[in-house]
């Protein structure tokens, strides 16, 4: 793994770290979503300190290159977060029918009420 790629993972892995700490203090980010970035962030490090890692698995999984063992890691940390984010969207779709369906009903038992007493 170039010293490059090395440089350019540990300046990303602390940039994205910095992002998170600050969307924490200003209460942007919930905490349980904090510490899946802190987690990648701590894998790309030591993927970057420690570049032997990356060999051995790079070796073990039949990789060419170490820096593609590097990148599929990435690129699996987004869709392991795209998946969640997408089970989140369709739970919170759920609610929000439900949510509107018991409002249409308490609705129309409000307005039943009142035609009733008129």
């Amino acid at each position: 793994m170039s010293i490059v790629l090395r440089i350019v993972l540990v300046i990303g892995a602390l940039l994205a770290l910095s992002i998170v700490v600050r969307k924490v203090r200003k209460s942007k980010i919930r905490i349980a979503d904090s510490v899946y970035w802190v987690c990648a962030v701590a894998l790309l490090l030591v993927l970057a300190i420690f570049p032997r890692i990356a060999y051995f698995f790079s070796d073990l999984l039949g990789f060419l290159s170490p820096s593609n063992f590097v990148f599929v890691v990435v690129i699996a940390l987004m869709l392991l977060k795209l998946f969640n984010l997408a089970c989140d969207v369709s739970r919170l779709t759920d609610r929000v029918e439900q949510l509107s369906q018991e409002i249409a009903l308490s609705k129309k038992e409000f307005e039943d009420g009142i035609e009733g007493r008129g």
